[in-house]
């Protein structure tokens, strides 16, 4: 069970970063001409990519995107102890106490700090400096600073930021707790009916109801990236805006281009990328996501197919060795029954005693 989750957990944050690297780039490209809306469209660029710039690429932004996730959880513990919210919710869990669960959640969102990881993972690093592990702090601290007038010229404000940011990841977040909580309950009546039916192909209850609550995890994430896919791709570019960067052409790969946009805010992104891009504008990069989630799965099926073969292996040992002692007076033929090694020394300390 542990090992299953183990997987889960590292194929989520980390085997599927380079995948939301592509996607993001897709996202930011307001001029591109493929929109990448199925995966073998992207297939090659990563090629070109590669050949030019070698699979760093692909993990630009890692450190960073660590970072700012830490943060937030830290910043939840501390919310929580201060104020007594809770930071982790279930079915049972009271109106209030959910209420309160959300609000530690609106409250712990360090907006500012979003948009340096962003930048990160979408920068060409042939085009741009290397960033540094404090550079994270640095951006973040100055989108602080500047927090009604920003520092370059159509950088968008703080302020302007967290609306959208703060609704969207909150939304995000409820909307997965909903369809978590149904895949669940599915999943596990699922698993108590087949259960019920073959026994023998059960043998390990907890290690199935696991897995049940693994992939309602992953339902539950892959329904929410594609309802918000395109609110999604309107906040990042509205956090990119200004900040003069410079991203990998994944039309072909081998060039770059710099991002140049001049929305005033949510609507008029949305009506400018309809307009000039057409609605799947919206979903660029969408190809990029569907191989996220194939790896994943693959990755839990073929982890969850050698637990299983260990499992099996640990079950069908062979029993412990069985002493008979034969009556030393008599044929061997009328041997006295066998007994186990534990009856054994059983026997023995009673007639010691």
């Amino acid at each position: 069970v542990i090992g299953v989750q183990w997987v889960s957990l590292v194929t989520e944050n980390l085997l599927g970063h380079p995948f939301i690297v592509l996607r993001r780039q897709c996202q930011v490209f307001n001029a591109s001409n493929r929109y990448h809306l199925h995966p073998l469209s992207l297939l090659p660029s990563i090629l070109h990519l590669h050949k030019l710039q070698g699979i760093t690429p692909l993990w630009k932004g890692v450190g960073s995107c660590v970072l700012v996730r830490g943060m937030s959880l830290a910043m939840d513990d501390i919310i929580s102890k201060i104020f007594g919210w809770p930071k982790e919710v279930n079915s049972r869990t009271a109106p209030k106490r959910f209420g309160q669960h959300i609000l530690l959640k609106c409250i712990g969102v360090i907006v500012p700090f979003y948009a340096a990881p962003l930048v990160e993972t979408v920068q060409s690093d042939i085009a741009s400096e290397k960033p540094g592990l404090c550079d994270v702090f640095r951006e973040g601290s100055i989108r602080l600073i500047y927090w009604s007038s920003p520092k370059k010229g159509r950088m968008l404000p703080a302020w302007a930021l967290i609306g959208p940011s703060v609704s969207l990841g909150i939304t995000k977040y409820i909307f997965n707790l909903v369809i978590r909580g149904v895949s669940s309950r599915i999943m596990r009546s699922r698993v108590t009916i087949l259960q019920t039916k073959h026994e023998d192909k059960f043998r390990n209850e907890i290690l199935e109801h696991q897995n049940a609550e693994i992939y309602a995890n992953l339902i539950a994430m892959l329904t929410t990236e594609v309802i918000f896919y395109p609110f999604e791709t309107i906040v990042h570019r509205l956090q990119l805006q200004g900040t003069r960067t410079i991203i990998d052409n994944l039309d072909n790969g081998y060039a770059v281009v710099p991002i140049l946009t001049n929305y005033q805010g949510v609507v008029d992104c949305y009506h400018t990328t309809k307009f000039s891009e057409g609605i799947f504008g919206l979903y660029k990069g969408f190809g990029a996501m569907i191989l996220q989630y194939v790896t994943q799965l693959t990755v839990l099926k073929l982890a969850k197919w050698i637990v299983s073969k260990i499992g099996e292996a640990l079950s069908n040992r062979p029993p412990s060795r069985i002493i008979q002692y034969y009556n030393t007076d008599g044929d061997i033929g009328n041997s006295s029954p066998s007994i186990s090694s534990a009856e054994l020394n059983s026997i023995e300390g009673s007639s010691l005693d």
